[in-house]
């Protein structure tokens, strides 16, 4: 059975044993033996009481406790950086409604980005880094050091990162600071990248000169792409009026570096979620109310019925309805969707997503109809809308039964993610009460789930 932290306090161990006392009874776990989820929460529990404990009045002795808690410390990332690993690996994440690992450790692990980055880059080379990892979980090595050859070797080759990884652990055996090793590290990217007469060498797309702007995209197995450009100064000039007001920093608290809100300000224009786009889906109005039947953009791409549907929800896009026959029913243009006005008072009532635990600025979400949206059935009135952003939005629709939504005392909706159904099913937990109307029509205060 799950070991409930709070009831727990180790009392005395030995080596493969430790003795905790519940309630005036007397429990052993043999280290050996026991699961992974106990060892955890045995873990939480030590680390709960020893939080509660004053340091001691020797400043020898706390000196020393400190550097076997430090030390203690780096097991715990080793085991950490497996855990997290396996996550990233199977994307359990976005089940869960996170976009990515790092968004999930930023909102449900509260880190700060630098050290999801960093916890993120140890979790995926670790299996590069054998020696590291293997030093790490033995205690040899202290996190600071394994991270750091971690972050060297990302984006070296096979070969090269063997190398390299000897190379900075000696350094590290050593006794050279973390800091020495880091740069070291840099050292070792920029020869091989002289050895490979890539240091100065121009990118082969810059042969199309600087005159003319252009861009290249190269599709991905997964599907994404990865995108090169370049824009003479006039271009320049409408790129950095258009996107830079909308990739500043929403607040103290947004963590995304330029890379990232630079990406996300240039998703929001050109999917229409701050401007208009000329994106038309023609699909039939059984694909768009539930029909398999596959949609098509305008130059005979097929797109998927599910998929068409999603996007149709999207502001900026105009669905073009087909009856038999292919005749034109309907054809819905921007201003079906929330207006220029109604947008700004949504960003000024949504600085971010309004998934609780999503940062995403609102000036770079999409306009939401709360209740779902069906043709000629969903009115776009102010206090049925809210700001999401785009991947959340798209979870929504795929997952409602995830989103719970209430509305603060302000008149703002409120989504909170919940576990996926296997997830409550398994413990037991289902989702909040007093579920209200679908539509999100019921006073402040009141929660309802949403559903297609």
């Amino acid at each position: 059975p799950k070991i409930q932290p709070t009831k727990w306090r180790l009392t005395g161990s030995i080596a493969g044993h430790a003795w905790y006392s519940l309630r005036m009874q007397s429990v052993t776990v043999e280290l050996e033996a026991a699961s992974t989820m106990e060892l955890v929460n045995a873990l939480s529990t030590i680390a709960t009481e020893l939080a509660t404990r004053e340091a001691p009045e020797s400043a020898a002795a706390s000196l020393e406790l400190a550097e076997t808690l430090a030390a203690a410390t780096d097991l715990q990332e080793s085991a950490l950086a497996t855990l997290i690993g396996r996550v990233d690996a199977t994307g359990e994440q976005q089940r869960w409604g996170y976009p990515s690992t790092r968004a999930w450790l930023r909102s449900k692990l509260g880190m700060r980005e630098s050290r999801a980055k960093e916890r993120l880059t140890l979790a995926r080379q670790r299996h590069r880094i054998p020696q590291v990892a293997k030093r790490l979980a033995a205690g040899d090595l202290s996190y600071g050091y394994a991270t750091t050859v971690a972050e060297s070797v990302a984006r070296l080759d096979d070969t090269d990162c063997a190398q390299a990884e000897a190379t900075l652990l000696e350094m590290a055996d050593q006794g050279f600071s973390a800091g020495k090793v880091a740069s070291f590290g840099q050292r070792i990217r920029d020869v091989i990248a002289e050895r490979d007469g890539t240091e100065d060498a121009p990118d082969a797309d810059t042969k199309h000169g600087y005159d003319k702007s252009w861009i290249t995209t190269t599709r991905s197995l997964d599907g994404g792409r990865y995108v090169k450009g370049w824009l003479n100064p006039e271009d320049a000039a409408i790129w950095d009026g258009t996107l830079a007001p909308l990739a500043k920093p929403a607040g103290p608290d947004d963590r995304r570096d330029v890379s990232e809100r630079t990406a996300a300000a240039l998703s929001s224009v050109l999917s229409g979620g701050h401007k208009a786009t000329k994106v038309t889906v023609i699909c039939d109005l059984e694909t768009l109310t539930g029909g398999n039947a596959p949609a098509r953009l305008t130059d005979g791409t097929p797109i998927p019925a599910a998929q068409a549907r999603r996007i149709a929800l999207a502001a900026g896009v105009s669905p073009l309805l087909l009856g038999r026959g292919n005749t034109p029913l309907y054809l819905g243009y921007r201003e079906r969707f929330a207006s220029a006005a109604q947008r700004q008072v949504l960003e000024t009532l949504y600085p971010t997503c309004a998934v609780r635990e999503c940062e995403t600025p609102g000036t770079l979400c999409e306009v939401d109809h709360v209740g779902g949206w069906a043709l000629g059935k969903s009115p776009t009135d102010i206090d049925r809308l809210a700001l999401t952003c785009g991947w959340h939005n798209r979870f929504k629709h795929t997952s409602p039964d995830q989103i719970h939504i209430t509305k603060d005392p302000d008149g703002r909706y409120v989504y909170r993610l919940l576990p996926p159904p296997d997830a409550r099913q398994r413990n037991g937990n289902g989702p909040p009460g007093n579920i209200g109307p679908p539509d999100g029509t019921g006073p402040p205060g009141t929660t309802f789930n949403w559903a297609a």
